[in-house]
C-alpha cells in the first residue's frame, strides 16, 4: 500500500507532506555541540576515572578499579546520604513554598501573570555568588537576622545559625526555589477550573480537592519542579561551601576538593561518574514505575 495515497473518504488535505531529508542536517550543529562539550569530557572523565593519581598529582595510566572501591568507604558513603538528605529537605521545602505560589500566579489575569513570573525570576538577575554572600551577612552572628531578633527581645544572646546545615537548607531553598514555581505555574494554569468548581459543587473537602484534583492533574509539574531542585542540590558546591564552611561536607564539595586541593582526578571522576549514575539510575527507576502504574490503571 502507498504511505502517501489519499483515502476516499478524506479530502485532498490531509495527506501527510513529505519530511525532506535535507531537515536532519539541521541537528548537525546541535549534536556536535553536545559530542564537542559533553560527551567527549564525558568520555575522558570515564577513562580517567580507572586510571592512578600520580606522586604529585596528575594521571598515571595504571588501570584498576580501586577509584570506584574507594568510593565505598564509610566515609564518603556518609558524605553522599549527607548530601541526599539535604537535597531532599530542600525539594521538600521548595515544594511547600512554590505550589501555594505557583498556583496563585496561574490564576491571576495575563496580565498580573506577567508582573509576577518577572518577580520570581528577577534573582536571575543577580550573581548567584552576589546574592549568597548577602545571606551570609544576613544569617552571621552580627548579622541583621540577629540585630532584628535582638532588637525584638525574642533572643538574649545571637543564634548561630550560619555554618549549619540550616544554612546550607536556606541558601539551596533560596537559589532553586524559582526552579519549582515555573513549571508548576505552567502546569496549574493548565487546569480547567471547571474540574476544581465541579469538586467543590460535589461538596468535597478542601483536602481531597487538592489531594484527588488539583494534585494528580499537575503531576507533570510536580515532577518536573522537583527534578530540577533535587538534581542541582545534590551536586551543589558554592552553597555548602559558603554557608556551610568547613564542618559540613556535601558530594560536590568532595568532588571540588579531589579535583582542586588533592589534586586526585581519577578518585574525583569516579565520583563524579557514580553521582551521576545513581541520580540517571533513580530517574529510570520512577519512570519505568510510573509507565507500570499507568499500564495497571489502563488495565483496571
Amino acid at each position: 500500500m502507498n504511505p502517501d495515497a489519499v483515502p476516499p473518504d478524506r479530502p485532498e488535505s490531509f495527506r501527510a507532506a513529505p519530511v525532506p531529508r535535507r531537515s536532519s542536517l539541521l541537528l548537525l550543529p546541535a549534536l556536535a555541540w553536545l559530542g564537542l562539550f559533553f560527551f567527549v569530557p564525558l568520555a575522558l572523565m570515564l577513562a580517567i576515572s580507572f586510571a592512578s593519581r600520580g606522586t604529585y598529582g596528575g594521571v598515571v595510566w595504571t588501570l584498576s578499579l580501586a577509584n570506584y572501591a574507594n568510593v565505598l568507604d564509610p566515609l564518603y558513603v556518609k558524605v553522599f546520604l549527607r548530601s541526599v538528605l539535604l537535597a531532599s529537605v530542600t525539594t521538600v521545602l521548595c515544594l511547600a513554598l512554590g505550589f501555594p505560589i505557583a498556583y496563585y500566579i496561574a490564576r491571576l489575569p495575563a496580565r498580573r501573570q506577567g508582573i509576577w513570573l518577572l518577580l520570581v525570576m528577577i534573582p536571575f538577575w543577580t550573581n548567584f555568588l552576589i546574592r549568597t554572600y548577602a545571606w551570609i551577612f544576613m544569617l552571621r552572628t552580627e548579622g541583621l537576622m540577629n540585630q532584628v531578633l535582638a532588637g525584638l527581645g525574642l533572643i538574649g544572646s545571637p543564634v548561630d545559625v550560619l555554618y549549619t546545615e540550616m544554612a546550607i537548607v536556606i541558601g539551596l531553598v533560596y537559589g532553586y526555589l524559582p526552579f519549582m514555581i515555573l513549571p508548576l505555574s505552567a502546569a496549574v494554569e493548565r487546569l480547567p477550573p471547571s474540574l476544581v468548581e465541579a469538586a467543590w459543587d460535589l461538596y468535597a473537602s478542601r483536602w481531597a480537592v487538592l489531594w484527588r484534583v488539583i494534585v494528580p492533574l499537575t503531576k507533570p509539574g510536580l515532577v518536573a519542579g522537583c527534578t530540577l531542585v533535587f538534581i542541582p542540590s545534590l551536586g551543589a558546591f558554592m552553597t555548602p561551601d559558603l554557608m556551610g564552611g568547613a564542618r559540613t561536607m556535601m558530594i560536590g564539595n568532595l568532588i571540588q576538593h579531589e579535583f582542586l586541593v588533592a589534586r586526585d582526578w581519577p578518585f574525583g571522576s569516579a565520583i563524579a561518574l557514580v553521582l551521576m549514575v545513581s541520580v540517571l539510575l533513580g530517574l529510570a527507576i520512577y519512570l519505568r514505575a510510573e509507565r507500570a502504574g499507568t499500564r495497571l490503571a489502563a488495565g483496571g
